[in-house]
């Protein structure tokens, strides 16, 4: 309840500030501020997003930045706001690190270790990291997580559940799919939080490049990992983020970047299991221009089926084929139902006329597929998560490949290597693997077929065969309809009800008129005399009004214009189908 009141605060906060920028209230610009004391409302929405993310904590962090890979759902310009999220986490102590080393290792420290160093190197969202040397010598690098991360980490997802299931009722958070963007998110960061999947992750690698002398892996000592430690190699180089340092190096940038390039294009088109986050940071230059990899949590991995798919569109964005390329992504995205195919495929049409006379060398990668992403989420298409990751994560290696060197092309990398795929995917062992795929389908097919019709022409026999027919928005319909008709059958009822003036009544008093008596003889007994009432009480004209029937009928208004703005915002009051 605590964190959870903590994070609608900080929510609660950024939101206010968004408004008052949206609506331009001068007078109160100044009433919120940064925690660097400037004025939120000089911040753009995405940086206000950013910012109030980072104040969420590490969870949220990393929210924002799997979010960064996710275009397709949150647009081009807040992705790359998130992107500059960094976690700033406090370590923890020596002491808790080596509690934790203990406890999972199941011996001392002292007994694995000749020298840890007390101080860490790094501490980001879930663990820090530490130097140290092996008994036998070798130096190596040690991630350790957070004391209490995990259940820290399943508290704040449990929230994020609960506000995604609130959030999935507001319109203008309908585009975002907030309910499957945190089962995602949830899936990716309890995979983040098993080291032991990282330390597989490193092996395969490994195996893949083991013959390849330009590229190095970390070695990995399983025998000091577990789900919360892990324990690698430590290569001393160069990251490519400092460059003053590569130049001292005499690297040569061009050749580097190259290098990168092709390694990620095998790594993507021959294994189909790639490194998925190649900034600079975590790519590292050693003497005679071999690149080493680090930070292995976040991997792609793509079937022979995707991997097709994706030769399809490079194939469509390097020959200007528009109908190649519309129906790649109808292929792969989960349609709205109100789609018009025909503008998208102008749209695709357009989009590849912009870029189809432009030389290669002109030609910006990056550029490109934000372009594309823009157009698919202005259509609301969704993008299943590992082409959304396979997507950026080519554009994060074309931006790095730019640093190195501004005459960098990754379009025209790929160009030079459509041949080589196009031969590998006709190739006859891809061919085989595919041609047994189908066979095992249409095996399992023959196996079930004859069963099940046995089954469907016995249901027929018996008259036990039903049909169920799914009626699409017909539960809402029926809804209003009934709505309806209970808001009418109100209004008639209360009219009948103000027009018999059914008690209670309002404004009624009745006033006595005493009646003079009429003269009578002497024999004649006399009357009692007679008193009348007469009405007096009344307001802009109504009186005796049935306090039933005036409250039926208010009721009846309020459920009939509730109705009419509900018809009104579907779209449906006045528009042809």
């Amino acid at each position: 309840m605590n964190r959870g009141t903590e994070i609608f605060t900080v929510l609660s906060r950024y939101g206010l500030a968004d408004w008052i920028h949206q609506l331009n209230l001068d007078f109160a610009k100044g009433i919120l501020k940064a925690n660097d004391g400037e004025l939120l409302s000089k911040y753009s929405r995405e940086a206000r997003i950013r910012m109030a993310i980072s104040d969420l904590g590490p969870t949220f962090i990393k929210l924002g930045q799997i979010l960064s890979t996710r275009p397709d759902i949150v647009g081009v310009e807040l992705a790359d706001e998130l992107k500059k999220l960094q976690a700033d986490v406090p370590a923890d102590s020596f002491d808790a690190v080596k509690k934790t080393l203990e406890s999972e290792l199941c011996q001392p420290i002292e007994s694995i270790f000749a020298r840890f160093d007390v101080e860490p190197i790094a501490s980001a969202s879930i663990g820090q990291v530490h130097l140290a040397e092996l008994l036998n010598g070798k130096t190596v690098v040690v991630k350790v997580q957070h004391a209490a991360i995990e259940k820290k980490v399943n508290e704040d997802l449990d929230i994020l559940a609960g506000f995604a299931a609130l959030a999935e009722r507001l319109p203008e958070f309908a585009p975002y799919r907030p309910t499957t963007t945190v089962a995602e998110f949830q899936r990716a960061l309890r995979r983040e939080l098993d080291y032991g999947r990282e330390e597989r992750n490193m092996l395969q690698f490994a195996a893949q490049f083991s013959d390849d002398e330009t590229v190095l892996i970390p070695a990995v000592y399983s025998e000091y990992c577990t789900s919360r430690v892990l324990t690698m190699e430590y290569i001393e180089g160069v990251k490519l983020s400092q460059r003053e340092a590569l130049e001292e190096m005499e690297v040569n940038f061009a050749e580097v970047a190259r290098r990168g390039a092709e390694l990620y294009v095998s790594m993507i088109f021959d294994h189909g299991f790639y490194h998925a986050d190649p900034h600079p940071g975590n790519i590292l230059v050693l003497p005679g221009d071999v690149i080493g990899l680090l930070d292995f949590g976040m991997v792609g991995r793509i079937d022979d089926r995707l991997r097709e798919e994706m030769e399809d569109l490079l194939v469509g964005l390097t020959s200007g084929d528009a109908d190649m390329l519309s129906s790649v992504i109808m292929r792969w995205g989960t349609l709205p139902k109100e789609l018009d195919d025909n503008s998208l495929r102008r749209e695709i049409s357009d989009f590849i006329g912009d870029y189809a006379h432009r030389p290669l060398e002109k030609m910006n990668f990056g550029e490109v597929i934000n372009d594309m992403f823009r157009i698919i989420r202005s259509y609301q298409i969704a993008l299943p998560p590992q082409v959304a990751m396979l997507l950026k994560t080519m554009v994060m290696l074309d931006g790095t490949g730019r640093l190195l060197d501004p005459e960098f092309n990754l379009v025209q990398l790929l160009q030079r290597h459509r041949r080589r795929i196009m031969m590998k995917r006709f190739s006859p062992k891809r061919r085989w693997r595919k041609w047994t795929r189908f066979y095992r389908e249409m095996e399992r097919l023959a196996e079930v077929a004859p069963r099940r019709m046995s089954e469907m022409l016995e249901q027929v026999r018996t008259g036990r065969f039903d049909v169920h027919l799914d009626h699409r928005m017909l539960g809402p319909t029926v809804n209003r309809l009934v709505t309806g008709i209970v808001a009418s059958s109100l209004f008639l009822g209360s009219a009948l009800m103000l027009s018999m003036k059914v008690p209670p009544l309002l404004f009624h008093h009745r006033t006595p008129v005493v009646r003079p008596l009429e003269e009578t003889s002497d024999s004649e007994q006399t009357p009692p005399a007679q008193t009348q009432y007469t009405d007096d009480t009344s307001y802009m004209g109504m009186r005796d009004i049935s306090i039933m029937g005036m409250s039926g009928l208010i009721i009846s208004f309020g459920i009939s214009l509730r109705l009419l703005l509900a018809i009104n915002k579907s779209g449906h009051l006045d528009r042809p189908e």
